[in-house]
């Protein structure tokens, strides 16, 4: 249905194209009296142009009693036809389908998005009944089911672990990339993937009730309020048409001449007003697309002039999401920092935990290929690992770990460790032999660029606020970096839309920027949503007004200052216009335009719009 409807569009627009080309040569034929049939040749553009136009105000003040722009239009090209103006009805039709068009190229939806969230949906699932494996499909699961999950299987519905313990990556609803350890009580989501251990769990929601199938209809419900802005062209149509009328009639009933009449109704068409805002927007989407901006929405430059809050996801919208070793610390006497840190890296250099291999790859950054290959390893899901390294045993993972290998010290390591866990780090604990011997700390990486990029956001007028599916501390210690003075944390995606409609409800107009299929919901919730197209998921890009191409987050003030200044262009575009439509009724009225000439006035306006919209390709702010 989806693609049938963009292939029909497509022609649709291909269609308006050569209309477009057959008109405007006709046109010049005109203008220089060339005559290759009987009639003349501006009659190819009223029959091309002008009677979608009319085909279109005839049935929408039929059906609804719709007053837009096009009305006007209708009512000069007639009038123009009926006292034999052919080439001023011409015109007039040809300005305004370029207008439509103009508005066409900007507004182009795009919903594929939603279909690949449910592709993302578990198809199967392994069910245990008396011992026995079978595989059904995930919409047979019931509430209570016992399910196993396998490693690198995605979990089918929601539920709990009963027995195994692994890691689960839970991306697609938190949006942090490091995967969290479960076992036997913790819950498990729909859609996060199994990464290491296989585990048997107890369903408890399931079908709509599950997480991935909530979070699909927030998707496909977010933007059902999201305001479209109207044309102010056909905003202003109902007054722009009784003025119009009520001066041709009046300028009849004094003057007795019909043309001068026409002439108003020529000249008071809205064609350089119906140009004033998709040519500006056009333009400002070129220079936003030289600063790596691809704007998926016509509109959403507009919007996001209005804007007076932003809302940024952490984890590879604010830092890079990758984990990095910011700290090793070795409380034993007789094993330095650099040693602990070679113990660890060897250990870990069969690893395929994000987290092993973060403190593979510091180690090698630092130090080189000094590491050595363990003698024996071995993973133990949601725990850590066991190596033999240079005859020593080397354990490396949670506190959880060491107390099932009943490792000394314990609580000695962990106080050494409160300290970076405030910080919002994640620690390894490293024993060695049976002996707690210190920590590495881990932790996402702050964007070199952001601390700048949150005070030009102030500069320009908008104020930001963290949006984060990781635990407090993180989002604290983030927050705090950056000078940001509202964070919300632990946030899963109806909570991210839960805050935004929290927001908007009190006039607050709210720009989601986000990567994550997680920040689907809210980006597609928000007045503007801004994806970060580099890293982020296909499905957060699909549910963006706009996306980050390559997540330089420095372009994001440079895109708010484009949306003003796009602003003022517009409403300096509308005000010529206006001025210029009252001061040609006027001499229309003192008889100094005819049709002809008021045509080409119009076309000078026209031309003067767009002049001035495309200085904003070049603009730098």
């Amino acid at each position: 249905m989806q693609l049938a409807e963009t292939v029909s569009g497509w022609g649709n627009m291909k269609r308006e194209i050569v209309f477009l080309a057959m008109s405007g040569v006709a046109l010049l034929l005109s203008i220089f009296d060339v005559q290759l049939f009987p009639w003349d040749m501006a009659w190819v553009a009223i029959l091309l142009c002008g009677v979608p136009i009319i085909g279109g105000a005839i049935y929408g003040l039929a059906t609804a009693f719709d007053v837009k722009a096009d009305v006007l239009v209708s009512l000069a090209l007639i009038a123009s036809v009926i006292v034999g103006e052919i080439f001023a009805a011409g015109e007039i039709a040809f300005i305004m389908q370029l207008g439509a068009m103009l508005e066409e190229l900007t507004v182009a939806r795009a919903r594929a998005g939603i279909e690949k969230l449910v592709q993302l949906t578990p198809r199967t699932a392994r069910k245990l009944f008396h011992g026995k494996e079978t595989v059904v499909d995930a919409s047979d699961v019931s509430v209570g089911d016992i399910l196993r999950v396998l490693p690198g299987e995605t979990v089918p519905v929601d539920g709990i672990i009963i027995t195994g313990h692994t890691s689960i990556n839970q991306s697609v609803m938190t949006g942090e990339s490091l995967p969290v350890d479960k076992e036997p009580g913790d819950d498990v989501t729909s859609g996060s993937v199994n990464q290491f251990g296989a585990f048997d769990m107890r369903a408890e929601k399931v079908g709509e009730d599950s997480s991935i199938q909530r979070m699909i209809r927030l998707v496909q419900s977010a933007d059902a309020g999201k305001a479209r802005i109207v044309g102010l062209a056909d905003r202003w149509a109902t007054w722009i048409v009784v003025i119009a009328l009520a001066a041709a009639i009046l300028t009849y009933l004094a003057t007795q001449e019909i043309l001068r009449s026409v002439t108003i109704l020529v000249v008071f068409c809205p064609c350089a007003l119906v140009l004033a805002t998709p040519t500006a927007i056009m333009a400002a989407i070129g220079n936003a697309t030289k600063h790596r901006f691809l704007v998926r929405e016509g509109d959403a430059l507009e919007r996001l002039s209005h804007i007076s809050r932003l809302a940024f996801d952490k984890t590879g919208t604010l830092t890079f999401g990758k984990p990095v070793v910011k700290h090793i610390r070795s409380i034993a006497e007789n094993l330095s920092d650099e040693l602990l840190y070679r113990y660890a890296a060897s250990a870990e250099s069969r690893s395929e935990h994000p987290l092993g291999k973060a403190v593979l790859q510091g180690y090698q950054e630092k130090y080189g290929n000094t590491f050595t290959e363990p003698e024996d390893f071995r993973m133990i899901p949601g725990r850590g690992i066991i190596a033999m390294l240079e005859g020593k045993q080397i354990l490396a993972g949670n506190i959880q770990m060491l107390e099932q290998y009943h490792v000394e010290g314990i609580k000695t390591v962990s106080s050494a460790a409160a300290f970076v866990l405030s910080k919002g780090c994640t620690a390894i604990y490293l024993a060695v032999d049976g002996v707690a011997s210190g920590f590495i700390a881990l932790a996402d990486t702050l964007r070199p660029d952001a601390q700048s990029v949150m005070h030009d956001i102030r500069e320009a007028g908008a104020s930001p606020v963290l949006l984060t599916g990781d635990h407090k501390a993180a989002a604290e210690n983030i927050a705090t970096a950056l000078s940001m003075q509202e964070f919300h944390a632990d946030c899963l995606p109806e909570d991210k839309l839960k805050f935004i409609t929290q927001y908007q409800e009190t006039n607050e107009k709210v720009c989601m920027i986000g990567d994550g299929i997680n920040d689907a919901p809210a980006l597609k919730k928000a007045y503007v949503g801004i994806a970060m197209g580099g890293i982020g998921s296909d499905i957060a890009v699909e549910a963006a007004d706009i996306a980050l191409v390559n997540d330089d987050i420095r372009e994001l003030p440079h895109l708010l200052r484009l949306s003003k200044r796009m602003m003022r262009t517009i409403k300096g575009n509308l005000a010529f216009s206006m001025l210029l439509n009252f001061l040609a009724i006027l001499l229309a009225m003192a008889g100094i335009l005819n049709p002809v000439v008021g045509a080409l006035v119009h076309n000078a306006g026209s031309l003067f719009v767009i002049v001035n919209s495309a200085f904003l390709l070049r603009w730098q702010g």
